[in-house]
């Protein structure tokens, strides 16, 4: 008896008359070849799901949020990795080599920039989270934020943190123990748990 394997079509020749002996070895061999088949496909589905691979990724990525046809903000990152269904934490975008968030305000005119070497954005809260040398800036006033942690509320267009802030003005050097909350502008700002350094002239009031 000859087994050959095309194309995933089992076929079996026999040269005996003993045919019922044949047919049941071709049967448990046919049946040992498909089971190895599915145990290598779980094999890989738990190796998938343990290393947690991503669903989608792509490179040099780039959106733009308009509301009633005028820009509001533009996202960038030079990775992006897309994770799908992933429990608790739904879907969800992930960017391990930083990201870029412009703020524009009624006119289009760009008004704060938030940079970070981390970002995850959750599509179903549209929640986005910037970690790891957080620094925001706003254009106009020339303030500068820096913490570890950010939070972006898209709907609400707020941004948040509750981990040490520091925050930079003409005014002096401000720090939130616990965070600060803040329009996406940063035009409007709450330091929590709030310390800092006033500038007078040239001296400094602590």
């Amino acid at each position: 008896m000859k087994l050959l394997r095309q194309d995933s079509i089992i076929r079996i020749r026999y040269t005996s008359d003993k045919l019922s002996v044949l047919l049941c070895f071709g049967i448990i061999t046919v049946i040992s070849i498909f089971s190895s088949c599915n145990n290598d496909i779980e094999t890989i589905k738990a190796l998938s799901s343990e290393l947690n691979l991503p669903n989608q990724s792509g490179k040099n990525f780039e959106v733009q949020y308009t509301d009633s046809g005028k820009l509001l903000v533009i996202f960038r990152a030079p990775l992006v990795e897309r994770y799908v269904n992933k429990g608790d934490k739904g879907s969800y975008y992930e960017f391990n080599k930083g990201i870029e968030i412009l703020f524009f305000d009624k006119n289009e005119i760009l008004e704060s920039v938030v940079t970070a070497r981390h970002g995850m954005y959750y599509e179903d809260k549209n929640l986005g989270v910037a970690s790891d040398s957080v620094v925001g800036r706003n254009i106009k006033t020339g303030e500068q934020l820096n913490t570890e942690e950010l939070f972006w509320d898209r709907e609400n267009r707020t941004i948040y943190s509750h981990v040490f802030t520091k925050i930079t003005n003409e005014d002096g050097v401000f720090f939130g123990e616990k965070g600060f909350e803040s329009d996406q502008d940063f035009d409007n700002y709450k330091l929590i748990g709030s310390s800092g350094t006033v500038r007078v002239r040239d001296e400094e009031i602590q």
